[in-house]
């Protein structure tokens, strides 16, 4: 079965990896769009919204990309040779209504797309755009019955029932997309995780990944929270794990969490493969940083993204970012930091001897 989640993908772009050596700036293989900051999900322990939490100081629910924006960004990009996009949020981007035009220029241009999604709008005309041309859609979830997920994100009526229906719904389309889900693992939900991984293999899920949830801006704070459940929570993982077969795979990216946060490096060398832009039309260092006055980089309000990439300002700000002072919060990019910079240290005269 193919890997679908690896620290090594950067290892397929030696053109940005000799860009870090030159201290240069090359196109982000990669880009996050946030089209709009409106979700109609109210999740307890949303980083954009809760105040114990380093995200979204500065983030304003009413900002929407403008629609004649974001279709001059999509030519951007692909002129800028820009490989793949994911949507994700701020808010829940299944509700930029231009998006299944966007998805469709995008295809076009050659730039593989994919989104992040609570799944409620997974249906109708996005969802038909997606299945023709999204390499993934993964969408995130906490609950296992109607009472619990409802609970956790504000909302009324029976939301778990119809997000099961809509990943039915998808998953019938027959399409090349990935379908995943990413399981928010929490003190309320982890003695469920066996039997909502099967109700999502059941539904049509091509995979599940287990994530902690995470409830501090430091690593003392979250570990204090999951350690009351933790070895509980490789028990459960261990028995979901039963679920796998050639269609369906449990991904325990649990483990990781407490190694996310503190940093002992200098530079951030995965700014050069992914990079975030806002509903609010400003380019940020990454989703871990994303509408903070520390994660801003410039504004492509009225410049184009590829006059502001290249230039002289943007190549400072991205090497001048120092993790180790800056980047004491959860990172999902650390692992793959920690694998960049030891590719990049290595002796050249040593380096035959594999």
């Amino acid at each position: 079965m193919s890997v679908l989640y690896s620290s090594l993908k950067f290892l397929r772009f030696q053109e940005h990896l000799a860009a870090l050596r030159e201290r240069r700036v090359v196109a982000p293989v990669h880009l996050r769009i946030k089209p709009t900051n409106h979700c109609n999900h109210n999740c307890w322990y949303c980083a954009y919204k809760v105040d114990n939490l380093a995200l979204g100081e500065e983030m304003v629910e009413q900002d929407s990309i403008p629609e004649a924006r974001m279709f001059s960004l999509v030519d951007e990009c692909i002129a800028m040779g820009v490989k793949a996009i994911t949507f994700s949020g701020g808010g829940e981007p299944l509700l930029y209504k231009p998006l299944p035009e966007v998805v469709e220029r995008l295809a076009r241009g050659g730039i593989r797309v994919a989104t992040l999604t609570n799944g409620s709008n997974l249906k109708g005309r996005v969802a038909e755009a997606l299945a023709r041309h999204a390499t993934w859609v993964r969408i995130s979830m906490d609950g296992w019955d109607n009472a619990s997920y409802a609970q956790a994100r504000g909302l009324r009526g029976d939301p778990f029932t119809q997000l099961l229906e809509n990943i039915r719904q998808f998953a019938a389309r027959q399409s090349r997309c990935v379908l995943g889900v990413s399981f928010i693992v929490t003190q309320e939900n982890h003695a469920h995780l066996p039997a909502v991984c099967a109700l999502l293999k059941g539904a049509g899920a091509n995979h599940v990944k287990l994530s902690g949830v995470v409830v501090a801006n430091d690593g003392i704070g979250n570990n204090r929270y999951h350690a009351d459940f933790h070895q509980q929570v490789a028990e459960q993982i261990r028995l979901a794990q039963t679920l796998n077969d050639d269609r369906f795979t449990i991904i325990n990216h649990y483990h990781q969490l407490e190694e996310r946060f503190d940093k002992s490096y200098t530079t951030c060398p995965f700014l050069q493969f992914l990079t975030v832009i806002g509903a609010d039309c400003q380019v940020y260092t990454c989703q871990d940083k994303a509408y903070r006055a520390s994660g801003r980089l410039g504004s492509i309000r009225d410049r184009s993204f590829g006059e502001f990439w290249f230039s002289e300002e943007n190549r400072q700000r991205l090497y001048a970012l120092n993790p180790a002072e800056v980047c004491g919060h959860h990172c999902v990019a650390h692992g793959k930091n920690l694998a960049i910079l030891e590719y990049l240290a290595i002796d050249p005269d040593h380096g035959w001897f594999v």
